[in-house]
C-alpha cells in the first residue's frame, strides 16, 4: 500500500505521496481554479469546500466550491470540535458528512488525475484538537473510505518534513498559524526520533478571523449602502480572502464592495490593524518555551507553516520575538509541509523509512468529581503534554450508599481552569453498573483511561474490593449525550444531491458552466455549437455577455478626435445592468488595450478590476480581440450579449448572432443607462474585386 498523508485543513487540504524515494504533493482539483486566484503553488491546494450551485449538477467541492458555489460550507474541519449541523441544497448534514465529503472528493480526485489511490493515510490535526474533534476527523475519513493508520499533529508533521529534507537533530519551535488555529509545539528531532515536549495553542485564531478584519477595514470605509444578495456576501468574502493574500506581496491591494465602491488598503496599515491577533499568535509560543524551560537563542530552527504565518508582520515579529531568524520558505514550504511530513510518517509505519515519532496530548483527560459542598471540580487521570500512548489509574468513591450505578462523566481539557470554561468540554457520559447495591466503602473503583496515539480513548472501571469489572468500552460518542449521525449514510444522501433540490440563485464568481434554469429542471450539459440556438430558448435568466471596452466607448469622441472611453461609464452600465437583472450571471469583456485607452486617472481602476475578475480580458495573440472572446463566452453558455456592434466579420460563423433576443443593445442618456433588444445589421457581402485585392 502506498505511503500517504493528508493535511486536512481549515480552507485548504493537501495530499502527498512517498513514492520510494521522495515525496510527492499531488495536484488535484486544480482545474477549477481561474485566472483570479491562479498564484504558484495554488494548483497543489484543494479547498476544503463543500457546495452547491444552480449551474452546475451535484454537489461541488475544491476549487469547484470555492469559487463557484451559492450555497457553501467552508471550514468544516473547526467545526468539528462541536460538530454543528450544515444545510447544502435544502438538506441537513452534519459537520461530520461535510468532512467525509471533502475526503470522498481528494481521494477521488487523486484516483482520476493523479493516477493514484488514497486507501489509508496519515491524517493531520492541529496540535490543539480536542479529542472529538480527532475522532470525528478519523470518522470522516473512513466514511470516505479512507483507513486513517494515525492521527499526527501538525506541527510535528511539518518538523518531520524539515527534518528529513535538511538530515538535522535538535530542537525545532513550529509556528503552526493557518486558517482556523494557531499551535506553538516545540519539538526534540534525534536521529530520527521526534518527540513532542510541548504544545499550546489557541482555538479559532487564524485566517478566518483576519478576514474578518479586513473586511471590517474596507466597510468602515465603504459601508454598504443597500442589502447585499448571499451571492454578493459569497463574492465579496472571496475577494476579501484573496486581498489578503496579495498583501503578503503588495504595498497596497484595492477591493470593491457590492455597492460598487473601490477602497484600497495598504500593506503597513493592514498590519497595524491586526496586531492584536498577531499578540495573541504569539502567546502559546511564550506558554511553551516556558513550559519546556528552553532558551529560544538554543533553538535549532523555527519553522513557519499554514498561510497566515506568511503574512509579513507576522514573521517579522515572531523573529523579534525570539531574536532569531526564520527557516526559509523554500526549505520548509508553508502550505505543503505538513502532508509531506504525514507522508514520510506513513513511509516510516510501513518500513520504507527509519524513523520514529512519539506524539504528545495536549489537554487533559479525567472526570468530574463533586465535593462535600457540591462543588464540581475537574479531576484529571491523563495530564497534558504526556507521552502517547498512555495509561493511567485512579480511585474514586460514590458519594452515598445503597447505589446500583452513577454516571461516569468523562472530560477534555484544562484541570486548572474552572470546570465551565470553554476550554473544558465534556466527551460523553459512561454508565458504571454495579452488581449488586452497595454502600461507600464497597462502591469504591479504580478508573482506568487508555488514550492511544491515534486518539482513541478506552475507559475502564474496576472494583477494588472484588475486582469486578463495572465499566469497559471505548469511548465513541461525543458531546452531550448526542448519537454521533450515520456518517456512511449521510456522506451517500451529501453526495447525491440533486440540482431540483435547491432554488435557483445568481452564481457568485465569473463562471465557465452552463446558465441557470428554471427551478426544478435539472440543468443539462452545455450543447453542441450547433444546438446553441436550441438551448437558449426557453432559458429563464440567460447570463448577461458585456461587450465592455463598446460600451466604454458608448456617446464618447472617437479616438482620431481625441477621444478616451470612460470606465467609469461601463462601471455605471454594470450597476445599472445588476439592478435590473438581480438574477443574472454577468460577464464583462474588455479588450487588452482599454487599461491604455482610458485617461490616467482611471487606469488603475481597470488594472484593479481585471486583477479582482470584475472584467476579463482576452490573452495576449487571441484572434478577433475582445469581440471574439465576448461571442465566445456567449456561445459557452448560451448567454445575451449587451453590445452596440454588429460583430459582422462573426456573423457567418455564427448565425445565431442575428436572431431576435440574442443582443441587447445599450444606449446612455443624461446619467441613465437604457437596455433594449436588438438584432444586429447583417453583414454586407464582400464582392469579388474586394476580395481579389486582399
Amino acid at each position: 500500500m502506498t505511503a500517504a498523508g493528508i493535511d486536512f485543513g481549515t480552507t485548504n487540504s493537501v495530499a502527498a505521496q512517498w513514492n520510494g524515494e521522495y515525496v510527492e504533493v499531488l495536484e488535484i482539483g486544480g482545474q477549477g481554479l481561474d485566472a483570479n486566484w491562479g498564484r504558484r503553488g495554488f494548483e497543489l491546494l484543494y479547498p476544503s469546500v463543500v457546495g452547491t450551485s444552480s449551474l452546475r449538477p451535484g454537489t461541488l467541492f475544491g476549487w469547484e466550491a470555492k469559487l463557484r458555489s451559492e450555497q457553501a460550507v467552508e471550514a468544516c474541519k473547526r467545526m468539528l470540535r462541536e460538530e454543528p449541523f450544515v444545510n447544502l441544497g435544502g438538506e441537513r448534514f452534519a459537520a461530520t458528512t461535510a468532512a467525509a465529503g471533502v475526503f470522498h472528493a481528494i481521494a477521488k480526485a487523486a484516483e482520476e488525475e493523479a493516477a493514484t489511490e488514497i486507501r489509508e493515510a496519515v491524517v493531520t490535526v492541529p496540535a490543539n484538537a480536542t479529542g472529538a474533534a480527532r475522532f470525528r476527523t478519523r470518522e470522516a475519513a473512513r466514511a470516505a473510505g479512507i483507513t486513517v493508520r494515525t492521527l499526527l499533529n501538525e506541527p510535528t508533521a511539518a518538523a518531520i518534513a524539515y527534518a528529513h529534507e535538511m538530515e538535522v537533530d535538535g530542537e525545532f519551535l513550529v509556528f503552526d498559524w493557518g486558517g482556523g488555529t494557531m499551535d506553538a509545539t516545540l519539538l526534540l528531532h534525534d536521529d530520527g526520533f521526534f518527540d513532542e515536549k510541548a504544545s499550546r495553542g489557541v482555538n479559532r485564531l487564524g485566517g478566518l478571523e483576519i478576514d474578518a478584519r479586513l473586511r471590517r477595514m474596507v466597510l468602515e470605509r465603504a459601508p454598504a449602502r443597500g442589502r447585499w444578495s448571499d451571492s454578493e456576501k459569497r463574492m465579496f468574502a472571496l475577494d476579501i480572502e484573496r486581498a489578503k493574500i496579495l498583501l503578503s506581496h503588495q504595498e497596497s491591494v484595492p477591493v470593491q464592495t457590492p455597492d460598487g465602491i473601490l477602497v484600497e488598503i495598504g500593506q503597513d496599515e493592514f498590519s497595524e490593524a491586526i496586531q492584536d491577533l498577531i499578540t495573541r499568535a504569539l502567546e502559546p509560543v511564550e506558554e511553551c518555551l516556558e513550559q519546556a524551560r528552553i532558551d529560544p537563542q538554543k533553538l535549532t530552527a523555527v519553522l513557519m507553516i499554514g498561510g497566515s504565518s506568511q503574512i509579513p508582520a507576522v514573521r517579522t515579529a515572531v523573529s523579534e520575538a525570539l531574536g532569531c531568524e526564520l527557516v526559509d520558505t523554500a526549505l520548509c514550504n508553508p502550505m505543503t509541509a505538513v502532508a509531506e511530513g504525514a507522508a514520510i510518517s506513513a513511509a516510516a509505519m510501513n518500513g520504507d523509512l527509519k524513523s520514529i515519532i512519539r506524539v504528545v496530548n495536549t489537554h487533559a483527560l479525567g472526570t468530574i468529581t463533586t465535593d462535600r459542598d457540591g462543588r464540581r471540580r475537574f479531576s484529571a487521570l491523563i495530564d497534558r503534554n504526556q507521552r502517547l500512548p498512555q495509561q493511567r489509574v485512579k480511585s474514586y468513591e460514590p458519594t452515598r450508599d445503597n447505589i446500583s450505578q452513577l454516571t461516569v462523566e468523562v472530560w477534555e481539557g484544562d484541570p486548572d481552569r474552572d470546570v465551565d470554561h470553554p476550554d473544558n468540554v465534556k466527551l460523553t457520559d459512561l454508565i458504571l453498573t454495579y452488581p449488586r447495591h452497595c454502600t461507600v466503602e464497597d462502591g469504591v473503583f479504580d478508573l482506568e483511561y487508555t488514550y492511544s496515539k491515534e486518539g482513541l480513548l478506552t475507559v475502564k472501571a474496576t472494583l477494588q474490593k472484588t475486582g469486578e469489572g463495572v465499566l469497559d468500552g471505548e469511548v465513541k460518542v461525543f458531546g452531550d449525550g448526542n448519537v454521533l449521525p450515520e456518517v456512511k449514510k449521510e456522506l451517500e444522501r451529501l453526495l447525491a444531491l440533486a440540482p431540483s433540490a435547491r432554488p435557483a440563485a445568481t452564481p457568485t464568481h465569473p463562471q465557465q458552466a452552463h446558465p441557470a434554469v428554471q427551478k426544478g429542471e435539472v440543468p443539462k450539459p452545455v450543447p453542441p455549437r450547433s444546438s446553441v440556438r436550441s438551448a437558449h430558448k426557453g432559458l429563464a435568466t440567460p447570463p448577461l455577455i458585456v461587450d465592455g471596452s463598446n460600451l466604454a466607448w458608448n456617446g464618447r469622441p472617437p479616438r482620431t478626435a481625441g477621444g478616451k472611453p470612460s470606465f467609469a461609464a461601463l462601471e455605471a452600465a454594470i450597476r445599472s445592468l445588476r439592478l435590473k437583472h438581480p438574477h443574472r450571471d454577468i460577464h464583462v469583456v474588455v479588450d487588452a488595450t482599454l487599461r491604455h485607452d482610458v485617461s490616467a486617472d482611471e487606469r488603475p481602476r481597470v488594472e484593479a478590476a481585471i486583477a479582482g475578475g470584475e472584467v476579463v480580458q482576452p490573452p495576449a495573440g487571441t484572434e478577433g480581440r475582445g469581440d471574439a472572446l465576448v461571442i465566445s463566452i456567449a456561445e459557452e453558455v448560451g448567454g445575451v450579449i449587451v453590445s452596440n456592434d454588429n460583430f459582422a466579420p462573426f456573423q457567418k460563423a455564427n448565425p445565431w448572432l442575428l436572431e431576435a433576443g440574442r443582443v441587447l443593445g445599450a444606449t446612455h442618456s443624461q446619467g441613465v443607462w437604457v437596455f433594449n433588444r436588438r438584432v444586429p445589421n447583417p453583414a454586407a457581402p464582400r464582392s469579388a474585386e474586394v476580395t481579389r485585392s486582399r
